[in-house]
């Protein structure tokens, strides 16, 4: 079995935690071999990437590379599987009145997570930018996409926060970059769990830029050094930082 048909088993068909479905997946696989032997339809087999799909049908996961554009931000999230990209969407809906509708299947603590970022933006943006005022008559639509997808935690709010701000802009966030971490209202950036799991889900979709929080720094430095390598990291306590880091001083 190649090397590249054991990554694409793993990235394609087995992404728990654990390994049991891995061990599963390559018993499949074994079973198969031995049936092609066995019927004469091989002398031999070789496991390539090719032959793991014939063998096992289309992969379950895929890779899709994260979104792009105004209102848009790559957030890192922690599931059963491990880790995974998050894309935060925001879109001003009208300006009859104002407010903020949220969907795509959260849960009640990151539904608060998203409050407390529109919260925190719409008096950033009143203090910080040209753009104060940009709310005060928008109706904001904040939509996390596969809404069949149960999803919570805090672990958003940063991202959440930069999709408003990306929106009150319209600016796009630099390319190639992802980040995660909790949001006060005061502007604080707090520590978050999964941090092996949300980057090596950044490298399977080569995004190396993140933006982690300070508190994070220690999980992070303990990661084996073929993890990080080739990555960029920002570690923050402050949005003010995160800020700066996507859009560039004002």
């Amino acid at each position: 079995m190649s090397d590249a048909a054991l990554r694409f088993l793993i990235n394609g068909y087995a992404r728990e935690a654990g390994v049991r479905g891995l061990d599963k997946r390559l018993g499949q696989l074994v079973r198969k071999a031995v049936v092609d032997l066995l019927e004469g339809k091989a002398k031999s087999v070789s496991i390539t990437r090719p032959k793991v799909e014939e063998y096992l049908g289309k992969p379950i996961f895929s890779d899709d590379r994260p979104s792009k554009g105004v209102g848009v931000v790559t957030g890192l999230a922690w599931t059963s599987m491990g880790g995974s990209t998050l894309d935060v969407e925001a879109t001003r809906v009208h300006e009859k009145n104002r407010g903020l509708k949220l969907t795509g299947q959260l849960g009640d603590v990151m539904r608060e997570s998203a409050e407390i970022a529109y919260s925190f933006i719409t008096a950033y943006v009143d203090d910080n930018t040209p753009q104060a005022g940009y709310f005060d008559n928008a109706f904001v639509h904040l939509h996390v996409p596969e809404g069949a997808t149960p999803k919570d935690g805090p672990s958003a709010g940063i991202t959440m926060a930069t999709a408003l701000l990306s929106l009150a802009k319209g600016k796009r966030v630099k390319a190639n970059l992802a980040m995660t971490g909790e949001l006060t209202l005061t502007g604080r950036v707090l520590p978050v769990g999964g941090i092996r799991e949300k980057v090596i889900a950044a490298k399977r979709v080569k995004l190396r830029e993140l933006i982690l929080p300070e508190g994070c720094r220690r999980d992070y430095e303990e990661l084996p050094e073929h993890i990080k390598v080739d990555m960029k990291i920002h570690f923050v306590s402050r949005y003010e930082e995160v800020a700066e880091i996507c859009f560039g001083k004002r």
